[in-house]
């Protein structure tokens, strides 16, 4: 049986497990305290910086629409209106005929 990467690292990572355990165990009340308050705010400063990141990505990807379509629009002026009919529902206006029914006019 040979020993691969992933074994390996789950030998590591429960090695480290046991010592973190270790030392919390061993140390005082105040300083348990201490540990509990640093890693509360360092997770309270990533999360702050995680969503500002997002309203930051939201502004990049808006911004980034914005001059992707002003460049197609100074290349391609007739493109606006080609999409604009090409993706326009089709609805046909109803006319009557001399029988005094409606039917949809053909285009």
């Amino acid at each position: 049986m040979s020993v691969n990467n992933k074994h390996l690292a789950t030998l590591l990572l429960g090695a480290a497990a046991a010592f973190g355990a270790y030392k919390y165990s061993n140390m005082s009340d105040e300083e348990k305290q201490n540990l509990t308050n640093k890693l509360k705010d360092k997770f309270n400063k990533l999360k702050d910086e995680a969503e500002g990141s997002v309203d930051d990505a939201k502004n990049y990807f808006a911004d980034l629409k914005n001059k992707a379509s002003d460049l197609f629009k100074e290349h391609f002026p007739e493109a606006e209106q080609h999409f604009n009919d090409f993706f326009k529902t089709d609805v046909k206006p109803e006319t009557t005929d001399n029988t005094g029914t409606s039917s949809k006019a053909s285009l």
